[in-house]
């Protein structure tokens, strides 16, 4: 007996060891965040080109663009229980082979209804793969180095963005092998499988979950359910002129959080396992993150996705050159990303008003900068830099030290949290600021200028909201 005790006491030790070569570990698990979101912007910058090949509707190329978001936001916790379940590197394969089955799948689409389906099944794989990410981070580093590593994080965010907006729009312009937008699902491919041979080789082994936690399945289809009468009418209720069953299903949705976050709570009490934990909303500065992180995503998906259907559609831009607009934000998104722990602390204390206030003024000025049907010049890329400069000095000081707080046994259910908390900004941001967008005449180069204009100062508006709640001072 006494062995057998000390058998277990040494393999609880080596199960409880940090892991050999962090740096190789987080350069592996971000290379699949590198991949998921890069596959994002892609498809945004290649949109444009999907509605004229495939003859999409409005509605049709918001879904091809949102059905991603919907699924891998519905799913992100469950897919973080998976892995605090079944074990991170197991997860992380199964998600990554997953995403990359679908990615070729939507590549070798043939209608908008194939390719719907299909990106609705890759964010599925992403939703399994991507909360493994932060868990790994999460129980990697510790203190300092953890915060560093949630900068890189955060960095690789940016680098993502730039290079899917760029890289979208060559592989578009470049039209491989006759393929027009295609090679912007294919690129997934050889990728994924390239880290699926060496995940085996650089994730450590997979632990003995300490903890066997349910899966919530009733707050899973109440949460999906909400989702789904939330995005439907949003999508489809602006070329049907709002009928009353697009309200009822808004009304619907409303009604139906309400009664996840009573499910959730009631569940808590009984000592259940909720989706969301009690204790990580408790966490101080968590609530207020939420809404922070919620109103940055809405805006940026929503400005790329205009953005990408004004200048391609309305002013007749290729792809590449939309591309690279939209590379300077990115760029200096991940700049302020990796730097803004090290400026006077005088700043600190400034960044997410002031960053949510540079993000007002930018968008304001960007549609500005294009009302007359023009370009934009030189004022374009000077707004451009000051969206994505904004953006960052709010999102990462809000992202870090929301995570940072989290006791290491909630990394699971936090990283799930926050990810879907930033899926469902990006999806409300296409369905909302999309809608504006398209509700408005933007067939001809003026048309589309003006509708462009109304979306960006909605936009601003958004960002003035956030910089009101960056004044609120949280409590430690």
């Amino acid at each position: 007996m006494t062995t057998t005790t000390a058998q277990s006491s040494k393999a609880a030790a080596t199960d409880n060891r940090p892991p050999a070569r962090p740096g190789r570990i987080l350069a592996l698990v971000l290379a699949a965040q590198f991949m998921a979101l890069l596959d994002v912007f892609i498809v945004n910058v290649a949109a444009p080109t999907i509605r004229t090949e495939l003859g999409a509707s409005g509605a049709a190329l918001q879904l091809i663009v949102a059905g991603y978001t919907i699924s891998y936001a519905v799913l992100l916790i469950t897919g973080a229980r998976l892995g605090d379940r079944f074990g991170h590197r197991r997860m992380y394969m199964a998600g990554l082979a997953l995403f990359t089955a679908a990615s070729l799948a939507c590549g070798l689409a043939q209608d908008t209804g194939q390719l719907i389906a299909f990106r609705l099944v890759q964010g599925a794989g992403a939703a399994v793969m991507i909360p493994q990410v932060l868990s790994l981070i999460q129980r990697t580093f510790t203190g300092e180095a953890r915060a560093r590593a949630l900068g890189v994080y955060a960095a690789v965010l940016a680098g993502g963005a730039a290079a899917g907006q760029v890289l979208g729009g060559v592989l578009v312009s470049a039209d491989l092998f006759g393929a027009s937008w295609r090679p912007a699902f294919l690129v997934n491919v050889p990728v994924g499988l390239a880290l699926l041979a060496l995940a085996p080789r650089v994730l450590p082994a997979d632990a003995k979950p300490v903890r066997a936690r349910g899966f919530d399945l009733p707050g899973l289809l109440l949460l999906a359910a909400a989702v789904s009468l939330f995005t439907v009418p949003l999508v489809l209720g602006q070329e049907q002129d709002w009928p009353l069953w697009s309200w009822l299903s808004l009304l619907a949705a409303a009604v139906l959080f309400v009664l996840f976050m009573t499910y959730e709570r009631k569940l808590a009490r009984r000592g259940g396992a909720p989706l969301i934990a009690e204790r990580v909303l408790k966490v101080p500065g968590m609530g207020l993150a939420i809404a922070r992180i919620a109103v940055i995503m809405a805006g940026n998906a929503g400005l790329m996705f205009v953005l990408a259907l004004h200048l391609q559609g309305g002013l007749g831009q290729s792809a590449l050159r939309t591309g690279l607009t939209f590379a300077p934000g990115a760029v200096l998104f991940g700049v302020v990303g990796l730097t803004w722990r090290t400026w006077p602390a005088g700043l600190q204390r400034i960044l997410v008003p002031g960053g949510f206030a540079l993000t007002a003024v930018g968008s304001a000025v960007l549609g500005l900068a294009l009302r007359d049907g023009g370009d934009g010049g030189l004022g374009l890329w000077l707004a451009f830099a000051c969206v994505g400069t904004g953006m960052s000095v709010a999102y990462s000081p809000t992202f870090t030290r929301a995570l940072a707080t989290v006791r290491p046994e909630d990394a699971a259910d936090a990283s799930g949290l926050l990810a879907t908390v930033l899926q469902l900004g990006q999806l409300s941001g296409v369905a909302v600021f999309g809608a504006v967008f398209l509700s408005h005449d933007a067939v001809t180069a003026a048309g589309s200028a003006d509708a462009f204009l109304v979306t960006a100062f909605a936009l601003a508006a958004a960002a003035f909201l956030g910089a009101v709640s960056g004044l609120v001072r949280v409590r430690r």
